[in-house]
């Protein structure tokens, strides 16, 4: 009677091939034995040491406020509509651009404002915002 097969007889005697996982883990065995050194070689170098700071330039910020009878101040300074253009001329050149802060009065009409707001996207400035008060009870 053979091993494994099957006979007439009520004996089943059933065996596990176990030769396909040998072989399979020898040839595990044989990789972990190629990798490990290759893992564990390394060239002992002295690196420079380098000290970096990040050279973060903080854009100037121009605050230009309009009060409720139109007036433009540029920074507190008032100045009229020529000199307003001028200086968003000039401050659109600089690198990096200032960020204008716009704070109008609330009563200021909406037409001055868009004016404004036209006048330094023209000029070129392109970092713009708005300024507003924070009610007291919060």
């Amino acid at each position: 009677m053979a091993m494994g097969s099957l006979s007439d007889d009520d004996d089943f005697n059933p065996e596990i091939n176990t030769t396909p996982l040998v072989d399979v883990m020898l040839v595990l065995l044989i990789i972990f034995i190629m990798t490990i050194p290759v893992m564990n070689d390394s060239v002992k170098i002295d690196l420079p040491r380098a000290a970096n700071q990040p050279n973060e330039v903080k854009p100037q910020t121009i605050n230009l406020a309009i009060d409720a009878l139109g007036k433009v101040y540029w920074n507190s300074e008032p100045i009229d509509e020529a000199q307003m253009l001028t200086r968003i001329n000039d401050a659109s050149k600089v690198e990096p651009q200032p960020e204008l802060h716009l704070r109008a009065d609330r009563a200021t009409p909406y037409e001055k404002v868009a004016q404004v707001m036209a006048a330094a996207q023209s000029g070129g400035l392109t970092k713009m915002g708005f300024v507003t008060e924070v009610p007291a009870g919060k």
